[in-house]
This record gives C-alpha cells, structure tokens and sequence, in this order.
C-alpha cells in the first residue's frame, strides 16, 4: 500500500508562480492611486511646508510595544542579516557568533555591538536559541532561489506624492524579479520575527502600493513570513488591493495629523 506525502510549497515557488500564467504587466493603475493619494493629503490637511512621512511601522498595530523592546530589536537586526546570507546559499552552524562577525567586518549597524554587550548572560542565551529557531525556519522555508531571479534583501524606497506634502519610506526584505517584464514578474517578501497578525495585510499591501508608484507597474503578489511560526500569507497584487491600501494610509494619515 503507498502513501502519499504532500511537499509544503517553498515561499520561492509562492513567489514566483506559474509564469504562463502571470498577468500582462499593468501600467495604467499607478496614475489613479496617485490621484487618490492627493485626495488623501486634501483632506488630512498636510502640505508641503508640513508634510507627512509614512512607513510601513504606522500601520503596524504593535509598533509602540515592539519600538519599546531593545531585545526585540536587536533579534530583528540579526534575523535581517541572516535573511540576506540564506537567501544567497550560506548555512549558518552558530547564527550568533557568525553574524556577530559579519556585522564587525562590515562596520554596519554600529550599535548591535553595543546592544549585544549590554545583554544578560540568560539573554544572550536567549537570543542565540532564538536565532538557531528563525534562521533554521528561514532555511527551510525559503528554499533555493536562483541567482537569475535577481533577488534583493533590504531594499529601500520612497515615493514623494502631492508635490511633497506626503513620502510614503519603505523597506522590503526580499524583492525578487522585475518590473520590466511584458508579464507582472516582480515579487515581494516581508519576514518579521513576531506571528502573523491582523497588522500582516496592511503592511504587505503597503509594500505593494509603494512598488507600484516607484515602478509605474504592479508586482506580481506581496508576502509575508513569519519566521517565528513559519506561518507566510501569500496575495496577489490587484488594483482592488492597491485601493485598499490607499485606505489603510488614508486613515493612518488622518490620525498622524491628528496627532
């Protein structure tokens, strides 16, 4: 008698797709979420002598507890680092010690250094077992991507919308593909540290959204993963999702003014 086993599908696979399936690249949505965007700034009342500047942290529901956590956040620098070494083929035996290397060699991040010797002995402990968790989840989730896929790690971006009365700021962990193809083939991937929450969709459509006004095109879809859970919400991007996003800062926006 066989049995049958099934394969959990790679976030790599979710992400690229099917290609013969990929829709035919949109270039005419952008200019409409423009125009909503200036709406959006007419009403809140920002302008160019006080303009607002949004990232993707305003629309996460936790971004106080998280910004408060100095733990958390050095766990998330670390995890960010070892991103970019697993999505280029490096395995790790001692995640710790070996981006603790890396990140002195490099000079970047001054005060994870810092950070790292201010830890409690039961601390560092803790994050070196946390940081074998995430980045064996990162390992096995992510699986191989190919080097012709052209996949990015920590790409940052702006957007100046209104005449400058609103910046949209961004930082996409893995972007993998282009915005040049005849077929939507550029993909986005936002790993946090945390479980996915209810924060998850706004913020991948947030990245979605400012993809799309800095390319002129949609992406392809916009995910995330988890690597505390290993949990990822994968979606494919739609002008109907574009336009909720230009909701979700729209309501951000009135309440950062307000503020």
């Amino acid at each position: 008698m066989s049995s049958l086993t099934l394969v959990r599908e790679t976030v790599a696979a979710a992400l690229r797709g099917t290609p013969e399936t990929r829709p035919l690249r949109d270039d005419a949505t952008a200019a409409g979420l423009r125009a909503e965007l200036a709406d959006v700034v007419f009403a809140c009342g920002a302008s160019t002598d006080h303009p607002l500047v949004l990232r993707s942290s305003a629309l996460r529901i936790d971004r106080g507890v998280a910004g408060a956590s100095s733990f958390a956040r050095l766990r998330g620098l670390y995890v960010a680092a070892a991103l970019r070494l697993v999505v280029n083929g490096h395995s790790m035996a001692n995640p710790l010690d070996e981006l603790s290397v890396a990140f002195d060699r490099l000079g970047s991040e001054g005060d994870v250094a810092a950070m790292l010797a201010q830890l409690s002995a039961d601390d560092r402990a803790r994050l070196e077992a946390e940081l074998r968790s995430h980045v064996s989840v990162l390992s096995r989730e992510l699986g191989t991507i190919p080097p012709n896929w052209r996949p990015r790690t920590m790409v940052r971006s702006a957007v100046v919308l209104a005449g400058g009365a609103l910046e949209l700021r961004d930082q996409v962990d893995l972007v993998v593909g282009t915005h040049l193809s005849p077929v939507a083939s550029l993909a986005l991937l936002d790993v946090t540290t945390s479980p996915l929450g209810p924060d998850a969709e706004r913020v991948m459509r947030y990245h979605a959204l400012v993809s799309t006004l800095r390319t002129g095109s949609l992406p392809l879809r916009t995910a995330m993963l988890s690597s505390a859970t290993g949990e990822r919400w994968t979606v494919d991007v739609t002008p109907e999702l574009l336009h909720r996003a230009v909701a979700d800062i729209a309501s951000c926006s009135t309440m950062a003014v307000a503020a």
